[in-house]
């Protein structure tokens, strides 16, 4: 009996690992299979050498890195003395992944990586340990396949996983009515990010960007997506500051809100691309302290932010960093994307672009069959 071992590291690889594995059983039922992993692994049947409480404290310190280096001996001696698959898939993870990688390969596992690190984006040195330890990379954005091919790297594109798991467009009046919206008004949906250093750096300078729209254009309200991370103590006192707004905080309904708006104010990270899939007008706007930001431009390998730019190539959504981070130039770029017709279809049609870009068989089909073929 083939035996596979699957490591994520948070909910999404989670949840993507979880989507592969359904497939497999469909492949081969027989396969035996163990992970690190959460409730969606869990889920499918996987027994769990441990779960993501272990791994998912975010931040720097001595303590992280040290539970996180005791984690990763303790599940390499476990696949070396007992469990001993076949293959070992990493799922996404990339810091505590590709260190793991480096054991692993040492001890002759065959290992897969599915959903790699974004090397692109920083850090490209670490492509060296890809290179040495990674059997096989499984991409999900089409450029990818190019890096890794020209550095000699085993690489297939198998699609973004977003494509299959993004719900179909809600129906717009549908969504109005039941959060209480008025159907006459454009909707400006704000995404402040889900960790409570984006609240704190970001909430604030959305919604002074929301009162300079409201005060050009009166015809327009507002709902904020408040992530499951975020407690209702930090983010309404905020609020509170705006009564004027009269603003909506929506809890676990991500999708509605991306799909429903007229146009979005988003924090940079994977909400862009969903967005994009739903073909709904942006802006992307961040901004954190200012010693993080220049230690992410000491190891950025490019200048866009923005997934859909970055898939594209081009400039489609505005991207409004740090200082460019102010609530004239997030108001004023939304006012053009309400106000001018012309620029707003243009950036749709981008969207849809970026859409087709990535679309392929799906991601977790094409990675389960892979998985089979070689295990």
């Amino acid at each position: 009996m083939k035996k596979l071992f699957i490591i994520t590291g948070e909910y999404s690889g989670d949840r993507h690992a979880a989507d592969v594995v359904r497939e497999l059983k469909k492949i081969n039922p027989e396969l035996e299979i163990e992970a690190v992993g959460g409730s969606n692994l869990q889920a499918e049947g996987v027994k769990l050498f441990c779960d993501h409480s272990k791994m998912s404290a975010m931040g720097f310190n001595w303590k992280i890195i040290l539970s996180h280096i005791f984690l990763g001996r303790t599940v390499a001696n476990y696949l070396k003395n007992e469990f001993k698959p076949d293959m070992v898939l990493l799922v996404d993870y990339g810091g505590f992944n590709l260190n793991l990688s480096k054991v692993l390969s040492k001890y002759g596992f065959k290992i897969y990586y599915y959903i790699p690190p974004q090397i692109w984006a920083s850090r490209k040195w670490r492509l060296n340990t890809v290179k040495k330890c990674i059997n096989k990379v499984l991409t999900i954005f089409p450029f990818e396949k190019d890096m890794y091919e020209k550095i000699g790297v085993d690489v297939e594109f198998v699609g973004h996983p977003l494509l299959a798991q993004i719900p179909k467009k809600p129906n717009r009046n549908d969504v109005f009515d039941k959060n209480g919206f008025d159907r006459n008004k454009k909707l400006i949906s704000i995404f402040p990010g889900s960790r409570v250093f984006e609240i704190k750096n970001l909430l604030k300078l959305f919604l002074d960007s929301a009162k300079l729209i409201r005060d050009k254009e009166d015809n327009v309200q507002f709902a904020i997506a408040q992530a499951p991370t975020i407690k209702d103590e930090l983010i309404q006192p905020i609020i509170a500051e705006y009564p004027e707004l009269n603003i909506k905080v929506l809890k676990n309904q991500n999708y509605e809100l991306l799909a429903s708006a007229d146009a979005l104010i988003l924090a940079s990270g994977t909400v862009a691309l969903e967005a994009a899939l739903y073909e709904t007008p942006m802006i992307i706007s961040y901004k954190g302290p200012m010693y993080l930001y220049l230690v992410y431009r000491l190891v950025r390998c490019i200048k866009r932010v923005c997934l859909p730019n970055i898939i594209m190539d081009e400039d489609i959504v505005p991207e409004l960093i740090q200082k460019h981070a102010t609530p004239e130039k997030v108001s004023s770029n939304i006012l053009y994307i309400l106000n001018n017709e012309e620029y707003k279809n243009k950036m749709v049609n981008s969207l849809k672009n970026v859409k087709q870009k990535l679309m392929t068989s799906g991601a977790a089909q094409k990675t389960a069959k892979i998985i089979s073929d070689n295990i």
